[in-house]
């Protein structure tokens, strides 16, 4: 059932209970009978302990039938992100991003659209969180656009000299401050409160302000970090009184593999190892700076302590959202391929992870890239370790990983890792071509409760493109419940283990812009007519709503 796992019907074990029945018309001497009694004792002590493993592995999450129990407090949500659902690109004071621009220099960039209108969430937020409320979400996780709070990507911090002599930092006496888009969130926050949902705030999801990659190429520049600062201060400033979760960046390994290596994904830049000028190893460090660094402004600006809806010892908890996809061995008993799936792991969510929890990039990278991947400085080790109240997982996929036969014949990034990545031919794959593998969803919160000594994980992202060519299909989407289905399933196994997971966000709630698949990829709970703006729940929003009314009861055995 679970990859990996001996289930006791693999074991061959069949138990032949008539041979245990004595014939009471059968005459047998005492000690014939002395020894049934005996072979009965010890038969059905070992039947016994069969069961007892049997039923251990169902209270563990293995084998068929364990009902999954989550937690009263368990968070149930679902995300999406500014670029990609709020549309109104140009409305109200809003700067260019990387991907307005990205869109529409090549015909080949984003499908041929843009996100210009996108599902216009931007005009169309109350009628989207009264859906949210239909729904029965608990939580909701979305992203501010850098570029509606701050058009130029910087804030002008006039200072202000206090008596002590220290320079005062409030958003009050900052210049390049777009007060209608403070407004816009502001109203969408208080929305949210008002029907009992909780928002979960990412900082950053993929669309850096233009103005930044003009000024010094984005995230190529170390200097974004202290601009990253100023952008997150100001937000912890406008919206910290409600907000007790915050996410700094959102799965910083594809804004350096796909913008930077791959070039599949705004900015745009190949890798130098596979003939660009792009530095993916170099933008991940840089990310990683600006996360500590909005953290530390959070907790030492005493931005922690400015949330005000819970108990007066209540504070506002801050982390980052990294992605993750699981690998297993291609043969579990082959020590080559133990060591390349974890190494796959590590080149992916170990590289965003490791330096919070563990202080360094994982050794598997150090060993292989050498002096092509960063050092930290002291100071910087110290502001980045513990620099996390909780791990956002997005996960949507595992594959098989084994050593590779022969060396590849490509370089950059992929041909770093020494990896080969495969499938199972029984494995469905979703319409981006990615394996349904659900025991995968309990695997790696287990490695990563090992890891990293059992922190508390929220899966920040989880769902899945079906195939949705018309609106018929896109409504009865049977294979996206499955997938949920199992997925969830997956997780909730993890936390019967011991795993710490607080809460579930499924990707996504809307249909929506999906980077540089455009809007020909249907990720969504909920569908939405591109021409019309139409929202209507499809068949897996029916079961999700069913999933958190009934904290996860509804879930088949």
């Amino acid at each position: 059932y679970g990859y990996g796992y001996i289930m006791a019907e693999n074991k061959n074990i069949a138990l032949e209970t008539s041979s245990l029945i004595p014939n009471d018309s059968v005459h047998r001497s005492k000690n014939e009978t002395s020894r049934t009694k005996k072979l009965l004792i010890i038969t059905l002590v070992g039947s016994i302990a069969v069961l007892t493993a049997i039923v251990t592995l169902h209270r563990n999450g293995h084998g068929h039938g364990h009902r999954v129990v989550f937690p009263p407090n368990f968070v149930w949500g679902a995300a999406t992100s500014a670029y990609q659902i709020e549309g109104g690109s140009t409305a109200g004071g809003r700067g260019l991003s990387i991907w307005d621009t990205w869109c529409v220099q090549s015909s080949e960039n984003c499908n041929g659209d843009t996100g210009d209108v996108s599902d216009d969430h931007y005009h169309l937020w109350r009628e989207d969180v009264e859906l949210m409320a239909k729904l029965g979400l608990k939580a909701y996780r979305f992203s501010i656009s850098w570029s509606r709070i701050l058009p130029s990507g910087t804030a002008d911090y006039a200072g202000e000299v206090i008596e002590d002599g220290v320079e005062e930092n409030s958003s009050a006496r900052v210049k390049g401050i777009n007060e209608a888009g403070v407004e816009f969130y502001n109203d969408l926050i208080d929305a949210l409160l008002e029907n009992d949902i909780e928002p979960f705030i990412t900082l950053y999801h993929w669309d850096l302000p233009q103005a930044l990659e003009d000024k010094y190429g984005g995230w190529a520049n170390k200097s974004i970090v202290e601009d990253f600062a100023d952008y997150s201060r100001i937000c912890f400033d406008k919206f910290g009184d409600r907000v007790k979760y915050w996410i700094t960046i959102n799965e910083g390994w594809t804004t350096a593999i796909h913008g930077y290596e791959e070039g599949s994904n705004a900015p745009g830049f190949k890798g130098e190892d596979v003939g660009g000028s792009g530095k993916p190893y170099q933008v991940g460090h840089h990310l990683l700076l600006a996360h500590a660094r909005a953290v530390e402004v959070f907790r030492s600006e005493e931005y922690a302590n400015m949330y005000q809806r819970g108990r007066k010892d209540e504070r506002g908890l801050i982390g980052i959202s990294n992605s993750g996809d699981h690998r297993f061995p291609l043969d579990p008993n082959s020590e080559d391929d133990q060591e390349a799936a974890t190494r796959s792991m590590e080149f992916q969510l170990g590289w965003m992870t490791d330096p919070i929890w563990l202080g360094d990039y994982p050794p598997s990278m150090r060993k292989i890239l050498g002096t092509r991947l960063p050092n930290f400085t002291e100071d910087e080790k110290k502001k980045l370790v513990g620099s996390a109240d909780f791990i956002g997982l997005n996960h949507y996929s595992s594959a098989f990983a084994s050593k590779p036969s022969k060396p590849a014949t490509y370089g950059g990034y992929w041909a770093d890792q020494l990896v080969t990545l495969s499938g199972k031919d029984s494995w469905k794959k979703t319409e981006m071509g990615w394996y349904v593998v659900p025991d995968g969803a309990r695997e790696i919160l287990l490695w990563m409760d090992k890891r990293y000594s059992h922190p508390l994980i929220f899966v920040t992202e989880n769902g899945m493109s079906a195939y949705e060519p018309d609106k018929e299909h896109s409504i009865h989407d049977d294979a996206r419940v499955e997938y949920l289905e199992g997925y969830i399933r997956g997780f909730g196994q993890a936390l019967g283990q011991g795993v710490n997971l607080g809460g579930y966000f499924a990707w996504s709630l809307l249909d929506n812009f999906e980077w540089q698949y455009g809007f020909s990829k249907r990720f969504g709970i909920v569908h939405v007519n591109y021409t019309t703006l139409v929202r209507t729940p499809k068949s897996s929003a029916e079961f999700y709503s069913e999933v958190i009314e009934t904290n996860g009861g509804v879930l088949p055995e």
